[in-house]
């Protein structure tokens, strides 16, 4: 009789086994090593992709074939920018206070990451034109706050120090990937959100042009560095969009549900993604934290975007 329950426990094991490794054989494997978020900050579609002539995104433009280029992308929560970047690394839509005094509620792709790898210290980055999205970087979750921060180089010197030039940001982060490697980087540029505000359109459209000659040079950088080359996931987004012309305050302002501080762009690159595809799929900012959480195999216990898996080959 002892025997008879002994080789019951043995094959009940045997099949618990055998299921777990099935479990494990099956778990999606990604080529993806490591992800580049970039955000140009405050660009209306009308001037970006939604100009057929795209002539303020050449670069944009020239490498979409390389990619996946999504019309009918959009923050569909607070169009603000601490809003928008928190959409972005927490997955949650959430009315947070504007000028970084006010911590997102739930922790970040970059606090997940860190609690899954603690021996890599330089794991997570954030680089960025406005210093006050050094908030990013922690949460006010029970658990993560203050703990598996991400390491920053936000505005001239930090929160509450002033923005920077987006030029010196595109510097800072080609010495932190040629320096420390990071696995998981947001990058933030100021432009055209900040030009637009003083209402100067020339100004603007300036800030579109440059951000997306920034944004061609970390392409760039990706397909160069041996680190990087073709293992790199590149998503190229905004945080919100503009007013309308026909609301008070036009091109200049933003912050409400309108369609132009709603509709934004994306660009998805990758080696695990499709190439030269043009998708009218409705897809939104939370869906980027999904995704990139799906490449990186990060606990999904927290954010509620959704996976965009017609992204994938």
């Amino acid at each position: 009789m002892r025997t008879a329950v002994k080789i019951s426990i043995v094959i009940l094991l045997f099949i618990v086994g055998a299921f777990s490794c099935r479990k494990e054989l099956h778990k999606p494997e990604y080529i993806t090593e490591n992800v580049i978020v970039i955000v140009i900050d405050g660009a209306r579609y009308s001037e970006t992709w939604g100009d057929s002539s795209r002539q303020n995104i050449p670069r944009l433009s020239g490498i979409s074939k390389s990619g996946v280029i999504y019309t009918q992308f959009y923050n569909n929560g607070p169009t603000y920018t601490a809003a928008g970047h928190t959409a972005i690394t927490t997955g949650f839509y959430q009315e947070i206070e504007n000028s970084g005094k006010e911590l997102p509620l739930f922790p970040s792709f970059f606090q997940l990451l860190n609690v899954k790898d603690t021996n890599n210290k330089e794991l997570t980055w954030i680089v960025a034109s406005k210093d006050k999205l050094e908030v990013l970087k922690n949460c006010q979750y029970a658990g993560y706050k203050d703990q598996y921060e991400p390491f920053t180089d936000c505005g001239i010197n930090g929160l509450g120090s002033g923005y920077r030039e987006d030029s010196l940001t595109l510097n800072a982060l080609t010495q932190v990937l040629s320096a420390h490697h990071p696995k998981l980087t947001l990058v933030n540029f100021r432009e055209p959100d900040y030009s637009a505000h003083s209402g100067s359109w020339e100004k603007y459209i300036a800030g579109i042009r440059n951000s997306d000659e920034y944004a061609y040079r970390i392409w760039s950088y990706i397909q160069e560095n041996p680190y990087y080359r073709g293992k790199t996931t590149l998503f190229i987004t905004n945080d919100h969009g503009r007013h309308l012309d026909s609301i008070s305050g036009g091109f200049a302002s933003h912050g409400d549900g309108c369609a132009g501080c709603r509709h934004i762009n994306l660009y998805a690159f990758g080696p695990d993604f499709k190439k030269g595809v043009i998708t009218d799929r409705k897809r939104e900012l939370i869906d980027i934290n999904a995704t990139i959480s799906e490449l990186l195999h990060l606990d999904r216990e927290f954010g509620k975007g959704e996976k965009m898996f017609e992204l994938f080959k």
